[in-house]
């Protein structure tokens, strides 16, 4: 009689991804700060990606400047104190909007799913994305006042530091909607056609440029309340006069209300998509 045997075959093993377990705050931060130094590594094989901030405050301030100066202020010297705030905050705030396109980017080129097999933190690539286009607002920043300067506007030094520090909290608290914007959609370039929907009716229909006691009354009311005017008539409280007005404090709670709804929607939806 012959006895049948089964002999058991190769047992396989299916590949799963390390999950990171337990890990603390600090190690969420340092990785976050890791996935930020990354963002900016891909600014120095990249160059190109400061042509806005570079070249766009140039040519705004000048052509702004050099239009609208004498029709608005009667000449350039007293439309600067005007336009150099206005220009500031509309380039650094346009500029946010680039941390959502590059996210939808780095997301349908698979490097998150490379991130998620990493025993790292998840929220740590978002995080560092997002600090890392703080660079991007620092550049602008410093590029708009230092034309502004040579043009012949002298703000006040201290105020306008605390101005530079306003802008970036406030760009970098924006930088969250168009991060959720980037992991929501589909594609970069509607991430970037949507943005600039919103920011330019929001920017041009501001103070930024002009009186508001020149618009229409039905305009003004928009104007008023629209928080790009809020902001800009804070930097120019600090540039110009050195002061820290009530427009500071509502910039800032604005800013704090934008995290406070959209990080955690951003975070989760992240984290169900990425």
């Amino acid at each position: 009689m012959t006895t049948l045997t089964s002999t058991p075959g190769p047992v396989t093993h299916r590949a799963t991804a390390p999950q990171p377990i337990g890990i603390s705050f600090s190690q969420t931060v340092a990785q976050s700060l890791v996935m930020a130094g990354r963002g900016l590594l891909k600014f120095r094989h990249n160059p190109e990606q400061f042509f806005d901030v570079v070249f766009q405050p140039i040519l705004f301030t000048l052509m702004f400047t050099y239009i609208f100066g004498g029709a608005i202020s009667g000449s350039v010297s007293s439309y600067l104190p005007v336009i150099i705030p206005g220009i500031l905050v509309q380039t650094v705030i346009t500029t946010s909007m680039v941390t959502g396109t590059q996210l939808r980017e780095d997301m349908d080129k698979g490097v998150f799913d490379r991130f998620r097999s990493l025993p790292i933190a998840r929220i740590s690539p978002l995080v560092g994305a997002t600090l890392a286009d703080v660079l991007r607002y620092l550049i602008a920043t410093v590029i708009t006042f230092a034309v502004g300067i040579a043009m012949g506007w002298r703000p006040d030094a201290l105020g306008a530091v605390g101005a530079a520090v306003l802008v970036v909290i406030c760009s970098f608290a924006l930088s969250w909607i168009f991060a959720l914007m980037g992991v929501l959609m589909k594609k970069a370039s509607a991430v970037q056609g949507i943005s600039l929907m919103v920011l330019f009716p929001l920017t041009f229909l501001s103070n930024a440029f002009v009186p508001v006691n020149t618009m229409p009354g039905w305009l003004q009311a928009f104007v008023k309340v629209n928080p790009v005017s809020s902001l800009v008539t804070a930097v120019r409280d600090l540039c110009n006069d050195g002061t820290v007005g009530i427009h500071v404090l509502w910039s800032l709670l604005g800013a704090a209300i934008i995290m406070a709804i959209f990080v955690p929607l951003t975070v989760r939806a992240y984290m169900r998509n990425a």
